[in-house]
């Protein structure tokens, strides 16, 4: 199944101040060749600065990784992609093994496709799952442990990649949503990285899901420490709880995954409102009671229901879809994702 989606996510996420002045002062929106022109400037501004070689290579290394990652996904626009993390070291004989296969092959059967980092584990699982034709691999240079698995071993949908920065870029680039099984140090900076950006307002807003192996704790005790360490001393909100997902059952992972999607599409920042576009307009009763439910994340004015608006010109392919447009505070990132779930539990 597969689905129109936005055709540059980030654009979604952080707020383009410089395109957004060029709209308001009546300029021309910048066009891509004047990024690439502001992209060379600044190499020959490190050169100016006397940069160090070691700063311009870094650059430059980073530059040449992510031009080479989006030309990979550029013909995969169009399709929903579920981000799989967890351990390199987990066995095929163990059962968060077993359920991360079984996850990578339901989405599949659901129209999406999979990324993980190619590595053995979990991500081998998932890519199992998944199959190489639906799986992308974004692998890692360690002097240790990380070799793409034999599933996409040699298939043009692997990237390696130095840089753990670029790598962590693109899985949130390209994810609409993650799933977590159990892992170590590496499964917990990409745990801490997506609900970073997604509860800041850096990245789009997407499902982000924990899965136990059928019966498990691992990630159950996980939640236990956020609500009695986090939330109890006031370094969380409450309902950034609202941002991720645990669960034991890989049909409850996909029904979490797929759901989020029901009526929601995708969003953008316009001229400093929120647009949600929508794959179905909003009852009348339904919009009242958004309008009364969730006034707390206003930062003025009020929730409208719109067509597609001038700026989002550059998305031809979303120009059908419904609008609900608001000026969002951009501080209750879990009371955003509540309304998204109000607008889903609609359908």
């Amino acid at each position: 199944m597969e689905s129109s989606l936005p055709p540059t996510p980030f654009d979604a996420v952080v707020d383009p101040e410089p395109i957004e002045a060029a709209v308001r002062s009546g300029r021309p929106v910048p066009k891509a060749d004047e990024f690439a022109a502001q992209i060379k400037e600044t190499a020959d501004k490190l050169l100016r600065d006397g940069a160090a070689r070691g700063d311009v290579k870094l650059v430059a290394t980073a530059v040449r990784e992510l031009r080479y990652c989006f030309k990979v996904f550029a013909a995969y626009r169009g399709t929903r992609k579920a981000v799989v993390f967890g351990s390199a070291r987990t066995k095929a004989d163990h059962p968060a093994y077993a359920a991360a296969e079984v996850f990578g092959r339901r989405i599949v059967e659901e129209g999406w496709m999979a990324i993980t980092g190619a590595g053995s584990g979990i991500m081998e699982a998932g890519h199992k799952g998944a199959g190489r034709d639906r799986s992308f691999g974004l692998n890692i240079l360690l002097p240790f442990e990380q070799s793409a698995n034999p599933v996409v071993h040699g298939d043009p949908k692997l990237v390696t990649l130095r840089y753990f920065f670029t790598r962590k870029l693109m899985f949130i680039k390209e994810a609409d949503a993650v799933v977590l099984f159990p892992g170590g140090f590496g499964t917990h900076d990409e745990a801490y990285e997506a609900l970073t950006l997604v509860q800041t307002g850096k990245s789009h807003i997407f499902p982000i899901v924990m899965v136990d192996e059928p019966g498990g704790s691992y990630w159950k005790m996980w939640e236990r420490f956020v609500e009695d360490a986090l939330v109890a001393r006031g370094y969380i909100s409450p309902h950034d709880l609202r941002l991720f997902r645990v669960t034991d059952s890989v049909e409850e992972a996909i029904k979490e995954v797929t759901g989020f999607y029901r009526v929601y599409h995708s969003m953008r920042y316009v001229r400093g409102s929120l647009v949600l576009r929508l794959r179905s307009k909003l009852s009348d009763r339904l919009l009242e009671r958004i309008g009364w439910g969730f006034g707390d994340i206003l930062a003025g004015g009020k929730f409208e229901q719109v067509g597609a608006l001038p700026e989002e010109a550059n998305e031809p392919e979303l120009a059908d879809l419904p609008r609900l447009k608001f000026r969002f505070d951009r501080h209750g990132i879990g009371r955003l994702r509540q309304l998204i779930d109000a607008i889903n539990a609609e359908a």
